[in-house]
């Protein structure tokens, strides 16, 4: 992404080479904060990347491209430490947020039951795994068949979803809801309600904290976008119209 503060371009236009699919500023090649191509694999990610940019107003504000970071991060970042970024995400399976309930109340537990077993029964049929579930939240071990089976799934992926996957799983603390999100098992909105049951539980019974509130709005903008994005990575751009 261009260090400029300010914008400088009046067309953004779509490109498209043997390497993927770029975008350009008034024939001025995006590029990523390491100076390599910004070329993505899908015209759909280019497109999205595309509209960021067009969208700009005087100013640039990267906070409004969440596509043009992940595929900043992927070309940057993502491609040159792909295992150890994989690693890192698959061990979320091994304290997944879905494995640890609440001893106490009967609503809470009844509750994290309903939303939650039936994405760790998914997750057991999708990849043959079983899960170890606790109460508390002192670390229970999983079975090694869980970072095994999982981590052979993730390593599958292109460093273009592997980016967006990152925050499908950091921000949500479940490698479950991750890879729910990246098959469509469920859709983003009710999987990022499930990542939040705790928190929800808690305002219910105290009350609601502005900054608080404000520190979810935007980890659930950053949840939904990740999911937008890698849908994006393997999605023609005539299905997203």
């Amino acid at each position: 992404m261009s260090t400029s503060r300010k914008r400088f371009w009046t067309k953004t236009e779509i490109t498209e080479t043997k390497d993927g699919f770029g975008v350009q500023l008034d024939g001025r090649e995006v590029k990523t904060p390491a100076k390599a191509p910004l070329l993505v694999p899908t015209r759909a990610i280019a497109e999205m990347i595309a509209a960021e940019w067009q969208a700009q107003g005087e100013k640039i504000d990267p906070e409004t491209m969440p596509a043009t970071r992940f595929a900043n991060a992927a070309i940057d970042k993502v491609a040159t430490q792909f295992d150890e970024v994989a690693a890192m995400l698959v061990a979320y399976g091994e304290t997944d947020l879905l494995c640890y309930r609440a001893s106490f109340p009967e609503a809470l537990i009844a509750r994290q039951a309903a939303a939650w077993d039936p994405l760790l029964d998914w997750a057991s049929q999708r990849f043959g795994v079983t899960w170890n579930i606790t109460t508390g939240v002192m670390p229970t071990p999983q079975d090694q068949q869980v970072t095994q089976r999982l981590g052979a799934h993730v390593a599958q992926f292109t460093a273009f979803q592997l980016a967006a996957f990152h925050d499908l799983v950091a921000v949500s603390g479940s490698l479950v809801i991750g890879l729910a999100a990246a098959e469509n098992h469920r859709d983003p909105e009710t999987l990022w309600q499930a990542s939040q049951l705790d928190e929800d539980w808690q305002i219910e019974q105290w009350g609601a904290d502005e900054d608080a509130a404000e520190l979810i709005a935007t980890r659930r903008a950053a949840f939904l976008n990740a999911g937008r994005y890698f849908n994006a990575c393997t999605t023609d751009s005539s299905l997203l119209k």
